[in-house]
């Protein structure tokens, strides 16, 4: 058979030809994409003729397609199907990747043209794209010499095998980690479902009879607010919070701690203070001192708030409380504040119907999308599906693919990725991905989520539509190729929807009895929005300041003892509270050791400034509307980076963002 991946798949939209690609395929294809690449920029570079956008530039978006199409598959399956043969693969490529990148941006003649392309007379997009390939050469070190750039080289490789390290040890920590019952009366209080899920998931792992709680990638586990057996809660947690801390061979935490001192030496070297000043100097915000401003005008408040919010937990427990009691109380708190038990909602929150009938029914009022299963189409694995989205008129937009279900293979959380990537230039639409990871349910039973699994599921299609949407000539620009601390901007709006009332009871409706949700239910779940907010914002909170104190520390610093690291990191940051541990810690947290977000977590609230204000001109403009969601695609989602970020959003919401929408949401607003 020939390597699928050595020409554009045949398939509508481009769609990868998953039936055909065998393991063994990647290394190949990756290996010819790399030398075709090189060999389109050893054209660029030995054109005789002067440097011009056309002969430099656009050659350079142009250039390695094959490598594109193998990288773009391959690596949403090392996080969704991650077997044995994806990781072998992984751990030789990815230094090869990371010396191919440095053949490209190292490359002093291709810099060279790059440097001497003419910008003026250029239309708007194609100008910012030449400045931005001025701007990455010259963040990828393209001005140091040639002892710099040895060592260089030597840091960006050893980098990327100690990320891919990283991954590879959580998933298999991640596994082991998972909580082994022997005795179902210690499972009280999960529905009957759930324990049945507990049950498979432990005769799958080889324990049959026995019960396996499988862990999630954030510290707080779903099943720890309805589990009544404080030991079996406090053993989940301590199974949470321990991972990749433990002396085994799947520590995570000393590779953490060379991942950061590398990361401050490569930073050095291309001429910033540490790793968080360069990780930054291209985003949206400002600078490092206006990120921590930020998240220290928020840390206090938050942090007194999740005080005040214990102190009710223990009013209800009538004892003292530990973090692993948190998440139980919490409901219990809601349950009697707000007359909510969240738990009691799943039935009303079949996945199917969720997304067809709620995701899919708000992009339809807002976008007049239309989702059209393709069963004919076939995806990386069995339990994914593919659906073909149109435009009101019928015209075809792109293909999104849904991989919902936990499995071994997969990593934790939840992520979108692309397939095809638009272009214009390249002639693509758009194929993408989201990424969730459910609880299979036993045979024949129906796939019901929790509360926080319906917001996920809006969420990650926020960024599915970013993709969709995108409307650029550049591959460089498009979709979501935008700063991390933008990028959650759109995926965090589309959240707004899962309550809106024509879209919650629309979808909201019993499995079995076709019942809606009750509007009074519904009123209380959006009155108690609030409840938790102190936990919610102390947890994050947490982890971003964690992050940015791995990747402050200076060029030369050995951390000997990571875990008395985080917590003076912790301690220094003002949140240090252990009843509310961070989000991620050191040892879990994949975002910034194997994911990307090195010091950009604080990406996720930097984004919900914008995306409160958003969401109240969405409500003062009559919500969910076609001519709001016209205007919002039009002005922001469509753009890519092919636009300063903060300039598509001045001309959606009409001015510069304020941050006084998101204080009002998280409780952090002063009062009068």
């Amino acid at each position: 058979m020939s390597n699928p991946f050595l020409s554009p798949s045949t398939l509508p939209y481009q769609l990868p030809p998953f039936a055909q690609i065998r393991e063994e395929d990647y290394l190949p294809a990756f290996e010819a994409g790399m030398q075709e690449h090189l060999s389109e920029i050893d054209a660029i570079v030995s054109n005789p003729e002067p440097a011009t956008f056309d002969n430099t530039i656009v050659e350079l978006e142009l250039a390695g397609e094959t490598l594109r199409r193998v990288s773009l598959v391959f690596y949403n399956n090392s996080s969704a199907h991650s077997t044995d043969g994806i990781q072998a693969v992984e751990k030789e490529i990815a230094p090869r990747l990371a010396a191919h990148g440095d053949n490209i941006y190292l490359n002093t003649a291709l810099f060279a043209r790059v440097n001497a392309v003419d910008a003026s007379d250029m239309d708007p997009e194609s100008a910012r794209l030449a400045d931005e390939y001025r701007q990455r050469f010259v963040r990828a070190g393209a001005q140091l010499d040639d002892d710099a750039q040895h060592r260089l080289r030597e840091l960006n490789g050893k980098l990327s095998e100690l990320g891919t390290e990283f991954s590879q040890r959580l998933l298999r920590e991640t596994n082991d980690s998972a909580l082994l019952i022997d005795d179902p009366a210690e499972l009280d209080g999960l529905t009957a479902d759930d324990v049945a899920s507990a049950a498979d998931a432990a005769k799958a792992a080889g324990h049959p009879g026995k019960y396996l709680l499988t862990l999630i990638l954030p510290t707080s586990q779903p099943a720890l607010e309805s589990l009544t057996n404080r030991e079996t809660r406090r053993r989940l947690h301590e199974a949470s919070i321990n991972r990749g801390f433990r002396d085994n061979s799947n520590n995570t935490v000393g590779v953490a701690a060379t991942m950061a001192a590398l990361r401050a030496e490569r930073a050095a070297l291309l001429g910033f203070a540490n790793h968080a000043e360069l990780a930054t100097d291209d985003q949206t915000a400002p600078s490092l001192d206006a990120i921590h401003d930020m998240l220290g005008r928020l840390a206090g408040p938050a942090v007194r708030n999740a005080r005040a919010e214990a102190e009710q937990l223990e009013s209800v427990a009538g004892h003292p409380i530990e973090a692993w009691d948190w998440s139980f109380y919490s409901e219990k708190v809601r349950s009697e504040r707000y007359d909510v038990d969240l738990s009691a909602l799943r039935p009303y929150f079949e996945l199917d119907r969720v997304l067809k009938d709620g995701v899919f029914f708000a992009a339809n009022k807002l976008y007049g999308l239309s989702f059209h299963e393709r069963d004919d189409l076939q995806g990386y694995h069995p339990d994914v599906r593919v659906w073909e989205v149109r435009e009101e008129d019928g015209t075809e937009l792109g293909l999104f693919l849904g991989d919902y279900y936990t499995r071994e293979t997969k990593n934790g959380g939840a992520w979108m990725n692309s397939f095809v990537e638009q272009s214009r230039l390249a002639g693509t639409r758009a194929v993408v991905v989201n990424n969730l990871n459910v609880t299979r349910p036993p045979a024949g039973e129906p796939t019901l989520l929790t509360f926080d699994e319906v917001r996920t599921t809006f969420h990650e299609f926020g960024h599915a539509l970013h993709g969709l949407f995108s409307n650029v000539a550049y591959p460089l620009f498009s979709g979501t190729s935008v700063p991390r601390d933008f990028v959650e901007y759109p995926s965090q709006v589309n959240e707004m929807w899962m309550l809106w009332p024509e879209v919650v009871n629309n979808y909201a409706r019993h499995h079995q009895t076709g019942e809606p949700l009750a509007q009074d239910t519904i009123d209380k779940l959006v009155a108690a929005r609030q409840w938790g907010e102190g936990f919610a914002t102390t947890e994050y909170l947490a982890a971003a300041l964690l992050d940015l104190a791995w990747h402050e520390l200076p060029p030369g610093t050995t951390v000997e003892d990571p875990l008395a690291f985080e917590k003076q990191a912790l301690h220094d940051a003002g949140v240090d509270y252990a009843l509310v541990p961070p989000r991620y810690r050191t040892g879990y947290f994949k975002h910034i050791f194997a994911g990307g977000y090195a010091a950009a977590y604080y990406a996720y609230i930097w984004s919900e400034v914008l995306d409160a204000d958003s969401v109240e001109w969405f409500e003062e403009s009559g919500g969910l509307t076609r001519e709001n969601g016209e205007h919002f695609r039009r002005e922001l989602l469509s753009r890519g980076y092919s636009v300063d970020p903060l300039e598509a959003f001045a001309a959606f919401r009409g001015r510069a963002a304020s941050i006084d929408p998101l204080l009002a949401r998280r409780g952090l607003a002063e009062k009068p």
